[in-house]
C-alpha cells in the first residue's frame, strides 16, 4: 500500500487551531455584546417585576402581562365558552408574547378573533405547518398576528406577534364542551393553570445496522417538552395582586328549575333571574390563575335527570347528542363480588402541600372499606417506587393495619416517574382468577409530560384489570387522568380540597363495589345514523350517564340504548322526533369522533390512517387539534422596518397549594434551577433575586439559555472535536507506518 502523505497532518493541526480561535472569538463576542435597546438591569424595576433573562449577561426584558375574561353559556348540558386574553407589553421593546394555557380536555376549539382597536380579525383553521408558516411570515413582515396551537388536548399555546411598546392586543378564543352529569349533579370545569410537568430523561437505545455495526440512538419520551413547560413565576412575584387575573361569568339555562348552584373552590355570587336562568360570577371579581374553577348545579325538585336528546342541522346533515342515565341498580340481591384492589399513591414533590394529606386520607378510607375476602396491595412512587407487599395479600386486620402505617408515614419529595409503578400495578399474577374483580386505583396529580408512554402501557398491560384515576389537588392533569381511565375502562374522580375527601372518595369506593353496566350499545333505526361516537361505548358505573353523539340522515323512529347490568338486561328508548335544538352539537360530535380516533393510536392503530381522518374531520369542522391550528393576521404592518422584536414567554403561576421548593429544589443566595435539557433546547431556568426582581429564563431568540451553560457546552464540544481530530491523525500515522 502506498504510504499516505504527511503534509495533511500539519494542515489538520492548523485547522484545529483555526476552529478553536474562531469559536473562542464567538464566545468573547457573546460576552461583550452590547445591551441593546429596551433591556433593563436588576434594580431598575420594582419588587415583584417579572423579568425575562436574555443572551446579554446582566440584562433582562420585562415579561408581557395577560389578563383573561371567561364567559360561559350553558344550555341544558351544552357549554359554549368565550375566552378573551389581553396581552399587555409593559416594556419599550416590540415583543412576541407566548402564553401556554389550559382548556377542558374534551372541548372543541373552533374560533379565534384578534381585536386591534375597533377591528375584529377572524382566524382560520389551517394544517399546523401551514398555519405556522403564515404566522412566521406575518411576524417577519411586522404584522400583528395570533397563532393558537394544541400541545395536548388540554394544553394550548397562544402566540401574539409584534406587540408594540406599552400596547395591548386582545385575542378571543371560543370552544364547545358538555357539562358532566354524575349522581344527578351537573358540573363544568374551567382549568386555569398548566402545572409544571415532570419530564422523564431520554433513553439511550442500542441500534444494530444491516451490516452488523452498532450504535446508540436517543428515544425521547417527551420530544415537545419545551412547548409544555412554560416558565413559572415564584410566589414572591405577585405580592399585592394576581399577575394573571381571570374574570369568570357563567349563564346557566339548565332547562329545569335550579336548586343548589355552587363553586367548590372559588367564592361566587349567584343571581337568579325571573326567566329561570342563573348568572354566576366570582365573588372577588377576579381570581389568580392558579387553580381550576368548578361549578355545580342540581334540580330544584331533587329529581335526577333521566334522559335528554338534542339535535343540530348543519350543511344538510343532522347531528344528535343523547344523554341517558340508567338506574343505579336493577338487582338489589346481586351478591358483592370480592375484589383485588391495587392502590397506587403518588408521593412526588408536586404532591407537597395539601395534596399529600388529601391523597393519604383518601387511601386510608379505601383501606378501611376492604373486606376479608378481598386481596390488596399498595404501591407508592416518586422517582422510585415500592410495593408494601411482594404480591397482593388478603385484607386481614393485620395486613390492613400494616399498610395504613406505611401510608401514614409517606412524605412528598422527588420526581414523578410514573411508568414503572403503573406497569407494576397492572401486572396480574393470577389472570385466571374469575372470582375477583381486579381494580387499580391511581391517586396522583398527573403532573407528567409523557402521557403517550403511559397510555401505551395501559393498553399493553390492562388485561382483566380496570383502572380508576383520582386527581388530587387544585390543577390535576385532567387530559392524562380522563384518557387513562377511559383506556383502562374505569372512571376519573377529582378531589380538589381536603374537605371533599370523605364525600368524593366515599362515592368512588361505593361505585367500585356496585355492579358495572357492560356491553352497552346504541342502535338507531336502519339507515338513520351513519356514524356513532364513541365507538365502542365504554363500561358504566353507578350514577354515570350514557353519552352518545351521532350523525343522522333523518329523525324517524327511536334510539335504543341498552346494556347488561348485574346480569339483567336494561334498555331505554328515545324518540328522535322529540330532540330539542342544541347549537354546537355538530362540534361536539366531531370532537368526540376525533378523541375516539386518537385513542386508537395507543391501541395499535394505523398512525397514517388516523392522521388522515383526524385532519379531514378537523378541517371540515374548523377545530384545533394536534394537526391543525388557528391563525389570524392583520394585513397592515405595525412594527417599523429595521426595529427588532423579541420573544417573551408569559410565566405561569404555580398551582395553588404546590410547594415551589419541593417542585424546583432549593439553594441559598440567588437561586438557580434548571430542568433537564431536551434535544437542542435548554430547559427553563428560574432565578429568584431577593429583594429585587423575580426572574425567569425562557426559550427562543434572543431569549435562550445563559452564557455559563453555553461556555460549558462549548468547551466540551471543543474537547470532543480535538479528540476526534487527534484520533483521525493517529490512525493516519498508523496506516502510513509513521
Amino acid at each position: 500500500m502506498k504510504p499516505l502523505p504527511r503534509a495533511p497532518h500539519s494542515l489538520a493541526v492548523a485547522l484545529i487551531a483555526a476552529v478553536l480561535l474562531a469559536l473562542l472569538g464567538a464566545l468573547s463576542a457573546a460576552h461583550a455584546a452590547p445591551a441593546g435597546p429596551g433591556l433593563v438591569q436588576l434594580g431598575d424595576q420594582g419588587i415583584g417585576t417579572l423579568l425575562l433573562k436574555t443572551v446579554k449577561p446582566g440584562f433582562y426584558v420585562e415579561a408581557p402581562r395577560v389578563a383573561t375574561d371567561v364567559e360561559i353559556d350553558v344550555a341544558g348540558p351544552i357549554v359554549r365558552a368565550r375566552v378573551t386574553q389581553r396581552f399587555t407589553n409593559p416594556s419599550d421593546m416590540w415583543v412576541e408574547g407566548v402564553y401556554v394555557f389550559p382548556l377542558p380536555e374534551d372541548s372543541g376549539v373552533d374560533t379565534l378573533k384578534m381585536i386591534i382597536g375597533d377591528r375584529f380579525i377572524e382566524g382560520i383553521v389551517k394544517e399546523k405547518q401551514e398555519a405556522r408558516a403564515i404566522y412566521e411570515e406575518a411576524k417577519a413582515a411586522g404584522k400583528k398576528a395570533s397563532l393558537v396551537e394544541q400541545e395536548r388536548p388540554n394544553i394550548f399555546t397562544n402566540a401574539v406577534a409584534n406587540i408594540g411598546p406599552g400596547e395591548t392586543v386582545v385575542v378571543q378564543i371560543e370552544y364547545q364542551d358538555i357539562a358532566v352529569l354524575k349522581d344527578g349533579v351537573f358540573s363544568l370545569r374551567f382549568p386555569m393553570v398548566v402545572g409544571p410537568r415532570y419530564i422523564p430523561e431520554p433513553d439511550l437505545i442500542q441500534m444494530v445496522d444491516f451490516d452488523g455495526s452498532t450504535g446508540l440512538a436517543v428515544s425521547d419520551p417527551v420530544p415537545d417538552a419545551g412547548r409544555i413547560s412554560p416558565p413559572v413565576m415564584h410566589p414572591d412575584a405577585e405580592p399585592d395582586a394576581p399577575r394573571l387575573p381571570v374574570f369568570i361569568q357563567v349563564d346557566v339555562r339548565a332547562g329545569f328549575p335550579l336548586g343548589a348552584v355552587k363553586s367548590s373552590y372559588h367564592g361566587v355570587q349567584v343571581e337568579r333571574l325571573a326567566d329561570g336562568h342563573v348568572l354566576v360570577g366570582l365573588e372577588d371579581g377576579a381570581a389568580p390563575a392558579n387553580k381550576d374553577f368548578v361549578l355545580e348545579w342540581t334540580a330544584a325538585d331533587g329529581k335526577k335527570p333521566h334522559a335528554a336528546l338534542f339535535k343540530q342541522d348543519l350543511d344538510g346533515e343532522t347531528y344528535l347528542l343523547a344523554m341517558v342515565t340508567p338506574p343505579a341498580t336493577l338487582n338489589a340481591d346481586a351478591p358483592r363480588r370480592p375484589r383485588e384492589a391495587i392502590f397506587v399513591i403518588d408521593n412526588s414533590g408536586s404532591m407537597a402541600g395539601p395534596s399529600m394529606p388529601q391523597a393519604k386520607q383518601a387511601l386510608l378510607l379505601a383501606l378501611d372499606r376492604l373486606e376479608v375476602d378481598d386481596l390488596f396491595n399498595v404501591i407508592r412512587f416518586d422517582d422510585t417506587y415500592d410495593l408494601v407487599f411482594p404480591r397482593p395479600v388478603a385484607a386481614t386486620r393485620e395486613n390492613v393495619a400494616y399498610a395504613k402505617g406505611f401510608v401514614a408515614n409517606l412524605e412528598a419529595n422527588g420526581g414523578t416517574e410514573m411508568l414503572d409503578p403503573l406497569r407494576a400495578a397492572l401486572r396480574d399474577l393470577d389472570p385466571g382468577d374469575d372470582g375477583r374483580v381486579r381494580q387499580v386505583i391511581f391517586l396522583t396529580d398527573g403532573a407528567i409530560g409523557n402521557e403517550s408512554q403511559l397510555f401505551e402501557a395501559i393498553d399493553a398491560g390492562l388485561g382483566r384489570s380496570r383502572l380508576f384515576t383520582v386527581g388530587i389537588g387544585s390543577a390535576p392533569n385532567s387530559y392524562f387522568m380522563t384518557r387513562a381511565a377511559r383506556l383502562g375502562r374505569g372512571t376519573f374522580t377529582h378531589i380538589g380540597d381536603v374537605s371533599e375527601v370523605a364525600d368524593k372518595a366515599g362515592q368512588l369506593f361505593q361505585q367500585l363495589e356496585r355492579p358495572v353496566m357492560t356491553d352497552l350499545t346504541a342502535r338507531f333505526p336502519a339507515g338513520v345514523a351513519s356514524e356513532i361516537w364513541p365507538d365502542p361505548l365504554p363500561d358504566l358505573y353507578a350514577g354515570e350517564p350514557v353519552i352518545v353523539t351521532a350523525r343522522a340522515s333523518d329523525l324517524d323512529g327511536k334510539l335504543r340504548i341498552a346494556g347488561d347490568l348485574a346480569g339483567t338486561r336494561w334498555a331505554a328508548d328515545l324518540d328522535l322526533a322529540q330532540a330539542a335544538d342544541g347549537n354546537g352539537v355538530a362540534v361536539l360530535w366531531a370532537r368526540s369522533k376525533i378523541a375516539a380516533i386518537e385513542e386508537t393510536r395507543f391501541t395499535g392503530g394505523d398512525w397514517e390512517a388516523i392522521d388522515k381522518l383526524v385532519l379531514a374531520t378537523a378541517l371540515d369542522f374548523s377545530l384545533v387539534t394536534r394537526l391543525t391550528s388557528l391563525v389570524a393576521v392583520d394585513v397592515t404592518p405595525s412594527r417599523p422596518a429595521g426595529v427588532e422584536s423579541v420573544r417573551a414567554d408569559v410565566p405561569t403561576m404555580l398551582p395553588d397549594g404546590w410547594d415551589f421548593d419541593k417542585v424546583f429544589g432549593t439553594e441559598t443566595g440567588p437561586i438557580l434551577r434548571e430542568a433537564r435539557l431536551t434535544g437542542d433546547q435548554f430547559g427553563e431556568l428560574a432565578v429568584r433575586n431577593a429583594p429585587g426582581a423575580v426572574i425567569t429564563n425562557v426559550r427562543g431568540v434572543p431569549l435562550p439559555q445563559g452564557a455559563a451553560l453555553f461556555a460549558t457546552r462549548l468547551w466540551i464540544g471543543l474537547a470532543l472535536l480535538a479528540l476526534g481530530l487527534a484520533g483521525a491523525l493517529a490512525g493516519a500515522r498508523r496506516r502510513s507506518g509513521g
